[in-house]
């Protein structure tokens, strides 16, 4: 049987072409499950998974809770809001808790950089990254890819544009490297208060005009303003950056050739798309949502399988 190279997912910079493959035919295979009648398979039955969470989250939590659930796993979900974190227990105490409880994952998301990676070197429990801070956010990189695929039929040689907050987003970067991997060519498109100045240095091309931009590719990927955030005001107000980076119908049927829009979620709508965008043909924001089971189930089984050995 094919296996990672890792044994977590704290990165897309940490993996490779080959794992990038063997996680999407894993998922094609679990998608195929989850359209099932019966949804549920018994894979992970001896596997117990804590899903912790320092930050916000509403569909990243349960996206991977329906994953682990859907693979018959044991699930505990952890929310620092409610725990002793809040009295000044430590990150690795807080884990090292909950490991005392005989868990084999951790699926983690902190609002500092690094912090899974942290985790990965000072605790025994396998790790999946689910956010930390402005830096990766993996699983989200591969269902974007895993979703482009789908609709595309290949990622190689495509086009893809990232539009709005590159600054400060994890699943910005996550895509940029999972593209690159597959041999797509990126582009990142927003004001320049938000494009960091070392992108370039990743080879990606960098342009201010929306609409070349997507006169350029194939696909584009629209991300949420990250109000919370932003410490100083980046650009005058939301509808001067939704007059320049926003995406209407309008603008969509202006250009010479059909582009996928995709969307990380939660929407603005209004300010990133306007919802006739949103709800169009050329959307694959549902897909996402329903590919990111997928690929986090395949996460999960193949990181799991490596417990088991």
């Amino acid at each position: 049987m094919k296996e990672l190279s890792v044994n977590h997912l704290l990165g897309i910079k940490y993996i490779n072409k080959a794992d990038i493959d063997l996680i999407f035919e894993t998922a094609d295979h679990f998608k195929e499950v989850i359209n099932r009648p019966i949804k549920k398979v018994p894979s992970l039955r001896d596997i117990t998974i804590a899903n912790i969470f320092f930050e916000n989250s509403t569909r990243t939590k349960l996206s991977f809770e329906l994953a682990q659930k859907r693979l018959s796993a044991d699930v505990i979900s952890f929310s620092a809001a409610q725990s002793s974190v809040k009295k000044g227990e430590t990150l690795i105490d807080t884990v090292n808790n909950i490991l005392s409880m005989k868990v084999d994952m951790v699926v983690m998301r902190h609002s500092h950089p690094g912090a899974a990676h942290f985790l990965s070197q000072n605790v025994s429990a396998s790790i999946v990254n689910a956010g930390d801070g402005a830096h990766e956010h993996p699983t989200q990189g591969l269902l974007d890819s895993y979703t482009i695929r789908e609709r595309l039929g290949d990622v190689g040689g495509k086009k893809v544009v990232i539009v709005g907050d590159i600054l400060h987003s994890r699943v910005a970067l996550s895509n940029i490297f999972a593209l690159q991997l597959q041999g797509a060519e990126v582009m990142v498109c927003g004001p320049k208060t938000l494009i960091p100045r070392y992108v370039e240095s990743l080879g990606v091309k960098v342009e201010s005009n929306l609409r070349k931009a997507l006169e350029w590719c194939d696909v584009a990927n629209m991300l949420r303003v990250q109000n919370e955030r932003l410490d100083v005001n980046y650009f005058p107000s939301t509808r001067e950056y939704s007059q320049q980076y926003g995406v209407d119908k309008e603008l969509l049927n202006s250009l010479n050739k059909e582009i996928v829009i995709m969307h990380p979620g939660p929407i603005n709508r209004g300010v990133e798309i306007t919802s006739d965008v949103a709800d169009s043909q050329q959307s694959v924001i549902l897909n996402q949502v329903e590919n990111g089971v997928a690929v986090r189930m395949a996460v999960i089984y193949l990181l799991a399988s490596k417990i088991k050995q």
